[in-house]
Formats: C-alpha cells, structure tokens, sequence
C-alpha cells in the first residue's frame, strides 16, 4: 500500500473498463484522482466507488480548451499533478479500403490526438510539483503489431507509442523530471470487446480471442492497472520513453 502516497493523478476514460480499474488502483494505493469521461455520470460511478480522494470530472478528450479546462480544475481542487493517464480511446475494426474518411479522423481524434493534448498542456503543471512526474499513454499490442481489419486503429495507436518517446525526449532534455512511458495491452475484458460479444457471445467470445493469447486467457483489467500503477510510482524513476507490452506473448510469437 502507499505506492503513490501524496501524488494527485487524472485518469482519463475513467467512467469503465481500464480507466475505471487504474484509477480505483492509484486511489487504493495513497494517489487522490481526477477521473474524467465524456459520459459525466459514469465517472461519478468511478469516483462514487473512490470516495473522497477522486474528483469526477466530464470531457470530451478531443476539446483542446476543455483539456486547459480539467487541468486547471485538477490542479486548483487538488493542489498540483504529478501523474496523467491517457486511456480514453476506441476501437474500430475496418481494413484500409472500407475505412471511411470520417471513421479514420475519428479514431485518431479520439485515439491520438487527444494524447497530444493531454500532453501538451499537462507538462506545465506537472513540473510545477515537486517530486517526480508520470505521463502514462495507453496505446495498445495493436501499436506495435499490425491486423488486416485495423487500418485506423493500428495507425493511431502506433502513434501514441511513438508520441510518447518524443515527450519522453522533450521532458528530459528540460530536465524537468517528468518521465513518459506507453503501455500496450492486448485483449482485456472491457467494454470496447463488447460490439463482439453482441456477434458471438461473451463465452465463445472470450474463448476465441483466448485462443490467440499464448499465455491462455485474455487479460482482466486490474492486470493493466497494476503496470500502469508501477510506471506512475516513483519505482520506475529509471524508465521513459519506453513500452510496457502487456500481451500474454502474443509479441514473442
């Protein structure tokens, strides 16, 4: 217990899935948190389950002023930052030919651009705190390893694998403490495998996807909250600019 004792996080996607399940774990582990989700009352439910150390907060991730907006929010209830997590994002599983124009710029508005912001303007006032900072970008296995009928997908998630070197680079050269790492899941039981569910089933579902996972299972959401935990404490002071591939094996196939 006590890994982020005294440090104030904002989680973003914060209203289910990973969000919900990282930021219960930074609470759990001393951090008061910011969770913020374009559905308000949803991160009012993660907050709820939180209790005085979570701050619930509506955003829509792609809204530049509004990300200017939360932090100062976070900043002025909380008294500093010391840790973001990009996590909002979607899914979409259209190959390149059957990608509209509209779907592609969505999903990287959502996916991608909306980590640019975060970073962006979150750097300024997590330098301000004392300490050592952490911005944690959630990409995906996707971001690494390519698929067929991910044209959109694919391509904003590797983005934010390398965005994240790039921040990682710009903070040190400032030297300003703040250390900048992606994380790359593969199937976790969340809502963004829900639209296959509806198609299979979540028992055949789950049994499919499992069977692509080396190690046998797909993923539980504390399993990411727990690498996403260690790159926001202090335990990973050496370590930026890096990948945290959380993927049952299916990289060293």
């Amino acid at each position: 217990m006590g890994r982020v004792n005294n440090k104030v996080a904002l989680v973003t996607g914060a209203g289910s899935g990973l969000g919900r399940a990282i930021s219960i774990m930074l609470a759990k582990e001393g951090a008061k948190v910011a969770v913020t989700d374009i559905n308000e009352e949803s991160a009012r439910e993660t907050a709820s389950l939180i209790g005085d150390a979570a701050l619930a907060l509506q955003h829509d991730v792609t809204d530049e002023q509004r990300w200017q907006d939360i932090l100062q929010q976070t900043v002025d209830h909380f008294g500093g930052l010391n840790i973001l997590v990009n996590n909002a994002g979607i899914g979409d599983g259209s190959d390149v030919e059957s990608t509209d124009f509209a779907t592609w710029k969505r999903v990287h508005e959502i996916d991608l651009d909306s980590v640019f912001l975060g970073c962006k303007y979150a750097i300024a006032h997590i330098e301000k705190t004392d300490g050592l900072g952490s911005i944690v970008n959630i990409s995906s296995i996707a971001g690494i390893i390519a698929g067929h009928n991910m044209a959109a997908y694919n391509s904003a998630k590797s983005g934010v694998r390398h965005l994240s070197k790039s921040v990682a680079l710009h903070c040190a050269k400032k030297k300003n403490g703040i250390r900048c790492n992606s994380v790359h899941p593969t199937f976790v039981r969340t809502p963004i495998l829900d639209s296959m569910f509806a198609r299979h089933g979540a028992e055949d579902g789950i049994a499919k996807l499992s069977r692509q996972v080396p190690i046998g299972h797909i993923g539980e959401p504390d399993d990411i909250a727990y690498g996403v935990l260690y790159l926001a404490s202090d335990e990973s002071r050496f370590m930026t600019g890096a990948e945290l591939v959380l993927d049952g094996g299916i990289s060293a196939m």
